[in-house]
């Protein structure tokens, strides 16, 4: 007999085309004792037993098994698929209904927020990405507006006022010498660096806010914008931390492959230096692929788990393994989706701005023209604030339902969260999820 929640064997398996020494229901509870003996000439039934039986050999009652008995195949029983036990009986009916005729499979898994309390599959991780934002626009929305409006701010002004972008014109200047170019260069470097580290805080900021709210999505409750902030509070420079550090160690990562080639090429051997240089660059970019879709859920694991920076990194390893490819797998579909949401919106803003500055479609399109303008800044910094709104709730939300699939798969973490949703009679694992 099987045990499992919400199933149970309708009865043990005929052996050698004779009946299961189990007594039938009807007789047990009249006090007779049936026949011992199934003779198939014998056409004497109790009175409460139809005219009409099935074939013998092919159905028993329900009873319990007897040990050692084989139990019955798929298909061989009457109606050839055994419904789970119900409050009334087999098949689910209504009390004192026996089998029942409308058992249509398992109940679907209990969803108190914006996904089933099961192991997900793409499409609802990104629907329940999409869901939350939707459900709890005020919240979200307003989340990533303020941090993308803050950010892009800080952006324009430090093009604007600070960075300086006619020295890198040299680049493309013929008749430029080294020094130029290598001036123009550590320029370059430093304008891209700034705007990336800003844009950096502000991501590490909008994660850690709309972290919170999707947890409290997956349960179905809303969070205000100043629930979301104090419960992320404690745990910002700890994402601070985290943020920087796994940039660093690519970095590390990335000069350590290149190293052993540099040197070669200083010794003299500029075209195996050269070889030797591509290989290792490529060599420690697999190896800080790996890493990177190793450590991607440490993020959530840090906010929800309130986890130090190393034991985060700990259990993103943990919750990874074995699943590296499906964890990397959506992840670089959500950054494609993301990024194709942003392109569809920024681009248009950039050449609106490159035909309202100065210089026109023309001088947006040249890299080289030097000082963009104010008016170019501002409208495809306009751009960038609303397509990061639409994009942060994506990618954070995308890395935050994915942790909760891991757990639930390897640690069972549906049951805390339909006790967390006061979800009354759950019962894990009674569906699956298809193709995933």
């Amino acid at each position: 007999m099987n045990d499992t929640p919400g199933w149970a064997s309708p009865g043990s398996a005929p052996s050698d085309g004779q009946e299961p020494d189990a007594s039938r229901p009807t007789e047990a509870a009249a006090g007779q004792n049936g026949p011992t003996d199934s003779d198939p000439a014998d056409d004497k039934r109790p009175s409460k037993w139809s005219k009409e039986q099935p074939p013998p050999g092919q159905w028993s009652a329900p009873g319990p098994q007897n040990p050692g008995q084989t139990p019955p195949r798929a298909g061989s029983g009457w109606g050839g698929q055994q419904p789970p036990r119900g409050p009334g009986g087999y098949g689910g009916g209504p009390a004192g209904s026996g089998w029942g005729g409308n058992w249509s499979g398992p109940p679907p898994a209990a969803k108190p927020g914006v996904i089933p309390l099961r192991p997900l599959g793409v499409g609802e991780i990104l629907d329940g990405a999409v869901s939350t934002m939707r459900t709890y626009w005020r919240t979200v929305l307003g989340i990533s507006l303020a941090v993308a409006v803050v950010t892009e701010i800080v952006v324009v002004l430090l093009q604007g006022l600070v960075l300086d972008d006619s020295s890198t014109a040299a680049l493309e200047d013929p008749s430029a010498t080294l020094d130029e170019i290598t001036r123009a260069m550590g320029d370059a470097l430093l304008n891209s660096g700034v705007i990336v580290l800003i844009s950096m805080l502000g991501t590490i900021v909008a994660t850690a806010l709309l972290t919170t709210v999707t947890s409290r999505a997956v349960l179905g409750k809303p969070v205000s914008l100043q629930e979301a902030w104090r419960d992320a509070r404690p745990q910002l420079l700890k994402l601070f931390g985290l943020t920087f550090l796994l940039p660093l160690m690519a970095l590390a990562i990335l000069g350590i492959g290149v190293l052993p080639g540099l040197l070669v090429a200083v010794a003299g051997a500029a075209e195996a230096g050269s070889a030797l240089v591509v290989l290792g660059a490529l060599a420690a970019g697999v190896v800080v692929l790996w890493l990177m879709v190793r450590f991607s859920l440490a993020s959530p694991a840090l906010m929800l788990e309130k986890q130090g920076i190393v034991k985060s990194m700990s259990r993103s390893a943990k919750l990874v393994r074995g699943s590296w490819w499906r964890v990397f797998g959506i992840q670089l579909l959500a950054t494609i989706i993301a990024n194709i949401v942003a392109s569809i919106i920024v681009i248009p803003f950039a050449f609106l701005a490159g035909a309202l500055s100065g210089n026109g479609i023309t001088g947006f399109l040249d890299t080289t023209a030097g000082d963009v303008g104010w008016t170019f800044l501002i409208i495809s910094g306009i751009g960038s604030v609303i397509g990061s709104t639409l994009t942060f709730p994506i990618t954070a939300g995308v890395t935050v339902l994915l942790y909760i699939d891991q757990r639930i798969r390897r640690e069972a973490l549906d049951l805390e969260l339909a006790r967390a949703a006061g979800v009354q009679g759950y019962a894990p694992g009674a569906p699956g999820t298809p193709g995933s």
